[in-house]
């Protein structure tokens, strides 16, 4: 869910009019990567500043609404849920990530926020010293709320090759723009990225885009992707500041695992420090429970209780209002871009190894992205906590609940057609294929284990889109019969040399390597009961793809099971495209065949209302 569309187009337009005055006084975008050492330039390592009141970074997002709940505001209120477990902060802007790890390594402050990707970028930085490395104590969310938005030229992640994007150095969208490329089986050099230094305004992508024809995408923020498409499901027309044609490619709202809200804690001050930082995140999920439940509260009743608006005007006062102006459209709307985990989902990522987006699996693809993308020159990991999150519970006042599993899409016996049908396209995110033998059903793991792991990986982090799996047939002796019943009828006139045959039917010429028409034909019913029918062949055709996707979902849930990664069966829907869409359409060699004799998996969008919530997910 979003914020209103006239709260957040106020919010565009307030961000444009800051930005006409700024827009020459900025650097321009550029195009060159910066190792992350280099950006965060000579700092010595110190220890942290002695002192009762701890110095705690925050960031404009909905997660971040939690802290200033617990604390009562920027410094700890009396009465407030941070004061009676006996701390005490005073919290500060981290938006400059770079000056947050300055901070960090100077000792100005123990702690950093921001994501596991963004860690990943900083590792080598913030390994180089023991003192300095990481531990991550509190996942806050999940990202509802960013997007790649992109022209007419991109429809799927699959089109991203070649094409110019523009991304916020250093920010959380490196991470989503990183896993949105590998999902696509894309890297770093098949991409030209524009990097901004802003994640919004007259310095950000959203506005670079506008500015720039030639940027084919852009990555941004739920108000700058409705500025710029007028809602997640709609496409700009040009008018009210969208642009032409701009739509969404990818949103977290889909790719619900990507982007991980964490905050992290130096190693020596968390070893030295260990009651604090337990108290820390017991009263973070203590405040995190209170906020959802109001949260929830006002989005069904349309009613806001006292206590709900006045943490959205602390956190309004805060952000300030001409980033956030309305509480109703613009703060709520923050927090409902918001997929706060709780304490089920801290066990969840910091605990359970067959997690497909845990803590391990997350931080390695964040790792990957440091030193693939140049801003490493070597892996640098960090660490997990070792909570007892029993004794968290009890610290916090909360219920300890153990995360389970949950089907995320009920109803997993609806008509599959939906996924055969002229939305199917528009609705696909990204898609990949194996191929294999004619006539193939079975799958082996030992053979096909890349790529049942790549799904299952798919499947977790696009944790709100379904995972379809589609077998596809040759075509050709479905077009044979179709020649053959139609010329033993009349029906078809058969004119030329062998191997340079043309057709016609009522006098038309009939196009072979048209397989929607050919498809129609065979419909029709008029080349069928004799020696060759092509509607029995088209039907076993249909039945032997469909057989195939079965035998492939069967074979990844076999996978799966063997190597102990949790999956949601749910999710995954097999169907039979039958002769629909070959490749080649009407191929000349048994190679040529070969191409369209596959599986595909795609990543399909669906309505997000229609989901289950889950334990970690609320």
């Amino acid at each position: 869910m979003v914020p209103s569309k006239r709260s957040i187009l106020q919010h565009v337009a307030a961000l444009a009019i800051v930005g006409i005055s700024l827009v020459i006084q900025l650097p321009a975008p550029s195009a060159a990567q910066e190792r992350f050492t280099d950006l965060v330039g000579p700092v010595r390592v110190e220890p942290v500043a002695s002192g009762t009141t701890v110095n705690v970074p925050f960031i404009l997002w909905g997660g971040d609404i939690a802290t200033f709940l617990a604390n009562g505001d920027l410094k700890t209120k009396p009465g407030s849920t941070y004061q009676k477990l006996g701390l005490d902060m005073q919290l500060q802007p981290g938006d400059d990530f770079v000056g947050q790890v300055r901070n960090y390594l100077s000792g100005k402050t123990p702690m950093l926020r921001g994501t596991m990707h963004m860690l990943g970028l900083a590792g080598e930085v913030l390994g180089q010293d023991p003192r300095t490395k990481p531990v991550v104590i509190l996942q806050l969310s999940w990202s509802a709320g960013d997007h790649i938005v992109a022209r007419k030229t991109i429809r799927t992640l699959n089109d991203m090759k070649g094409k110019k994007v523009a991304c916020q150095q250093g920010g959380p969208h490196v991470g989503l723009l990183y896993d949105s490329l590998s999902a696509a089986g894309l890297g770093r050099n098949d991409v030209e990225i524009v990097w901004t230094k802003d994640i919004t305004g007259a310095n950000g992508p959203a506005e670079t885009f506008r500015r720039d024809p030639s940027i084919d995408a852009c990555c941004v923020i739920t108000p700058d992707m409705i500025g710029l498409t007028s809602g997640l499901e709609a496409e700009g027309t040009g008018a009210e500041g969208t642009v032409a044609g701009a739509r969404v490619v990818n949103s977290t709202v889909q790719m619900s695992r990507s982007i991980a809200d964490v905050y992290a804690v130096r190693r020596d001050w968390y070893d030295a420090n260990k009651d604090w930082v337990t108290k820390f995140v017991a009263g973070h999920l203590k405040a995190t429970e209170q906020l959802v439940a109001m949260r929830k509260a006002y989005s069904e009743s349309s009613k806001m209780a006292k206590d709900y608006e006045q943490i959205l005007s602390i956190s309004q006062r805060i952000y300030g209002k001409d980033v956030l102006p309305t509480l109703e459209g613009d703060v709520h709307g923050l927090l409902l871009d918001c997929s706060f985990v709780g304490l089920p989902g801290q066990i969840a990522f910091f605990q359970q190894k067959s997690n497909a987006s845990g803590f391990d699996e997350t931080m390695s693809r964040s790792i990957d992205l440091a030193t693939q993308w140049k801003y490493a020159s070597v892996r640098a990991g960090f660490e997990p906590n070792n909570f007892d999150y029993k004794d968290i519970a009890k610290i916090g006042g909360i219920e300890y609940v153990e995360p389970k599993a949950v089907e995320r899409f009920p109803g997993n016996a609806e008509t599959t057609d939906i996924f055969l049908d002229d939305n199917l396209d528009s609705n696909t995110i990204v898609s990949f294929s194996i191929n294999f033998e004619p006539d193939k059903t079975t799958f082996s793991t030992d053979r096909y284990g890349p790529e049942f792991l790549r799904a299952l990986k798919q499947a977790s982090q696009f944790g709100n889109a379904r995972v379809v799996i589609r077998g596809h047939a040759d075509p050709t002796k479905t077009l044979a019969d179709l020649v053959k019943a139609g010329t033993a009828k009349g029906v078809i006139q058969q004119v030329g040399q062998p191997g340079n045959f043309r057709y016609f039917m009522g006098g038309k010429p009939i196009d072979l390597s048209n397989t929607k028409d050919i498809v129609e034909l065979v419909k029709s019913g008029a080349f069928g009961g004799g020696t060759f029918d092509p509607n029995v062949t088209m039907q076993a055709a249909i039945n032997l793809s469909l057989s195939r996707a079965e035998a492939v979902k069967k074979s990844l849930e076999q996978y799966a099971n063997e190597s102990k990664i949790n999956f949601d069966a749910s999710q995954i829907v097999s169907v039979g495209a039958g002769i629909l869409e070959p490749i080649i359409p009407k191929p000349r060699n048994k190679e040529e065949q070969k191409e369209n004799m596959r599986v595909e998996f795609r990543i399909v969008k669906v309505d997000p209302e229609s989901l289950a919530p889950s334990d970690f997910n609320f």
